[in-house]
């Protein structure tokens, strides 16, 4: 069911445990077996977690955020090689000399650097285990019948903080690997059509793998709420929304 839970929203002003100083983007705070993981929604397909100190960037895009605001990055994880996913400004500026990234091999082209990982591949990097989920389209093609996320060429990740699972899904449609995925407590899914899920894909995945917490992302002018509507059968799903269109 849809739970507005209690959440922070930061306008502006410096955050006492320096964590970051932004703008208004709502925080979520999840209690894992290693301390506090506090989610910040940035806008579209845009993450920012900070754990035990370290601050992890996912596909930071800076038409929906401006980065010299935040905090630079600790890791830095990418999806998929398209521009509101690798966004080079961005990364300009949250990237340093000891900053890690995770990216696909098409991202690699672009980024100097990075751990490449492949569809189904694990690394633990900065005592995190990542896992590389593959990302595609089923249905939704391009007019030359080009999938707009062609099969092997993106990731989606799940990530492992402390005893907590969080699988940020990247840009797919409800792929059988998603639907074998065990135990997520978090998930992060797109509704951005025509690139993504529609809502009824959303609740066919969502059912399937059964996350503690489901939130949509990415969902440009998709209405969240008809998700909502399509979960009700399945209430041990909760579902938050929180701005991320």
């Amino acid at each position: 069911m849809l739970k507005y839970i209690p959440l922070i929203v930061f306008f502006g002003a410096s955050i006492e445990n320096g964590v970051w100083a932004g703008s208004n983007y709502e925080i979520d705070i999840v209690k894992t077996s290693a301390g506090d993981l506090e989610i910040a929604f940035i806008g579209h397909g845009t993450i920012m977690f900070t754990f035990e100190g370290k601050v992890i960037h996912v596909d930071p895009y800076s038409h929906v955020a401006d980065y010299s605001k935040l905090p630079q990055a600790d890791l830095i994880l990418l999806t998929h090689e398209h521009g509101d996913h690798l966004d080079l400004k961005a990364l300009e500026i949250l990237r340093t000399d000891k900053t890690k990234i995770i990216l696909s091999k098409n991202c690699a082209q672009q980024v100097k650097g990075g751990i490449i990982l492949g569809n189904g591949e694990v690394k633990t990097v900065d005592g995190l285990k990542i896992e590389a989920i593959p990302a595609y389209n089923l249905v939704h093609m391009r007019g030359d019948g080009v999938a707009y996320h062609p099969k092997g060429s993106g990731n989606g990740y799940v990530i492992t903080f402390g005893d907590k699972k969080i699988y940020l899904a990247g840009d797919t449609e409800n792929i059988p690997e998603m639907k074998n995925l065990k135990n997520i407590d978090y998930a992060f899914l797109p509704m951005n059509l025509p690139y993504t899920m529609t809502p009824e894909m959303v609740a066919d995945a969502a059912k399937a793998f059964r996350p503690k917490v489901l939130y949509p992302y990415h969902y440009g002018e998709t209405d969240p709420l008809k998700l909502v509507e399509l979960m009700k059968d399945a209430p041990e799903v909760e579902i938050r929304i929180r701005k991320m269109p």
